[in-house]
């Protein structure tokens, strides 16, 4: 069984037309699952809807927690992309998970905006690797997966990028 926590980030945003703002009003990973006609056993759990920038050390020990009381070994998180490369550092701190692949995945486009964002192809890719690697945290985005340690997204250009 693969388990995906949600923890928002821009992957879950939605849009209110009428403020144009983008909010949080649910998770899309059940329809992003069904229209993709997902086989997999996977088990959904949303920990937070919020934006990373505005997470703070209750959010990241609450990711832990979870995924070190997670009977699964394989664990995806959505995570929003300006504090993934922090919460991966903090996951990888943890003694309790070196059993377990994590991949942390997010969006630089919400998924409400439709075949424009990236969301659904980096979910597809967390999945996949997800039952490839090794136990290690991973960060999976624009079809890259990094090794935690070895990443950092690029403020400038909107991409993550290997540290050489």
């Amino acid at each position: 069984m693969i388990q995906i926590f949600v923890t928002g980030g821009t992957f879950d945003k939605s849009y209110n037309h009428i403020q144009g703002a983008l909010y949080f009003e649910k998770t899309h990973l059940p329809e992003m699952l069904e229209r993709s006609r997902c086989q997999l056993d996977i088990q959904i759990d949303t920990l937070m809807m919020i934006d990373s920038l505005d997470m703070n050390t209750k959010h990241t020990e609450a990711i832990v927690a979870a995924c070190m009381t997670s009977t699964s070994e394989k664990i995806v998180i959505t995570h929003g992309t300006d504090r993934m490369v922090e919460t991966a550092q903090i996951l990888a701190q943890e003694k309790g998970l070196q059993n377990k692949t994590i991949i942390l995945t997010g969006a630089m486009i919400p998924y409400a905006f439709g075949s424009s964002s990236d969301g659904f192809f980096n979910l597809g890719c967390a999945l996949a690797w997800v039952q490839m690697l090794e136990p290690q945290i991973y960060i999976g985005m624009q079809g890259k997966c990094f090794d935690w340690d070895k990443v950092y997204k690029d403020q400038e250009k909107g991409i993550f990028k290997s540290i050489v």
